[in-house]
């Protein structure tokens, strides 16, 4: 199964400029996790909810800009990414949004949601959970070995 199968339409804005507190009331009316920012076509970054979580707990003030707090080095993936390379993406970079491009063209984004949704249809065949589980180490025991080591950021 390919990303482009199970990729969203991306919440996007052109406003690098709007303000944290902006930003976290758009993504709440649409209730997704994270913002791309763009250019045109061309994808400047991403605020997730880490991103306005992180700010909050820096005593940002929430007029501060978005371009201020995104993340701007960005793992993207292309639409014929298979969805276990962008799931160990993911699982490896602690990536809960991952954009989607078409050359330089934003796409979309997959994220946590739209594969934890698989996994639960996968749940009701134990040969495809077992594949998926393969020799993966859980989720859990690698983030209780980052926050240990301090290497959450």
């Amino acid at each position: 199964m390919k990303v482009s199968e199970v990729m969203t339409e991306a919440a996007v804005t052109d406003r690098a400029d709007e303000s944290l507190l902006q930003a976290a009331k758009r993504m709440w009316e649409q209730q997704t996790g994270s913002i791309l920012l763009v250019d045109g076509e061309h994808l400047l970054g991403i605020l997730t909810e880490r991103d306005i979580l992180r700010a909050v707990a820096e005593d940002r003030d929430l007029s501060t800009p978005v371009s201020e707090v995104m993340s701007r080095d960005l793992v993207t993936v292309d639409p014929a990414t298979s969805l276990r390379d962008a799931a160990r993406i993911m699982a490896d970079r602690w990536i809960r949004h991952l954009p989607v491009l078409d050359g330089d063209r934003l796409v979309g984004v997959v994220s946590q949601r739209d594969l934890s949704g698989l996994l639960a249809g996968a749940l009701n065949e134990p040969q495809a959970l077992e594949q998926l589980l393969g020799d993966s180490r859980l989720t859990r025991d690698r983030r209780l070995e980052r926050i240990e080591a301090g290497t959450w950021d």
